[in-house]
């Protein structure tokens, strides 16, 4: 079947199995590997991306219905490409990477929290965001988050 989506802002067409995960057009097809495979049964989160503005695990996620959509990963979450997205610069500033495999998901997790949720508490985030990081950065994670959300407010920035 041919899937014809935007990946990134940019317009791809690709021959694959309908039923194929969204995660594998993605690595596979699009040569994208910011998007990792994490447990493949949709609960650790590493394979997080957005669809049309939505979050979903991309390893669930039938590529047929991907069809005629945007698709976003962590190589094109900033709109700007001379400027990190807010939540990858708290990310860095906050140093929260300890091996870095889940950090794609969750700050594509954060992005789509964010977007729904401009002024967030510790507990917010921690009863929105069901990501899985087997280092145990979570104390760093929610620093960046609410470091991201505060320099939303301050900077007037979506």
């Amino acid at each position: 079947m041919k899937i014809a989506l935007k990946i990134n802002a940019e317009a791809s067409t690709f021959e694959a199995d309908p039923d194929m995960p969204l995660l594998w057009l993605i690595r596979d097809e699009a040569k994208l590997k910011g998007t990792k495979f994490g447990c493949g049964k949709g609960i650790c989160g590493a394979c997080s991306v957005h669809v049309n503005g939505e979050l979903v695990r991309s390893c669930l996620y039938p590529a047929h219905m991907a069809h005629g959509k945007e698709v976003t990963t962590i190589e094109g979450l900033s709109k700007d490409q001379n400027r990190l997205h807010v939540v990858q610069q708290a990310w860095l500033e906050v140093q929260v990477p300890q091996c870095g495999y889940c950090q794609p998901g969750f700050m594509m997790a954060a992005a789509d929290f964010l977007e729904k949720n401009k002024n967030p508490t510790e507990d917010d985030i921690k009863n929105s965001i069901s990501n899985i990081c087997r280092c145990g950065t979570y104390p760093r994670i929610i620093k960046a988050i609410l470091l991201a959300a505060q320099t939303i407010k301050h900077e007037n920035i979506n």
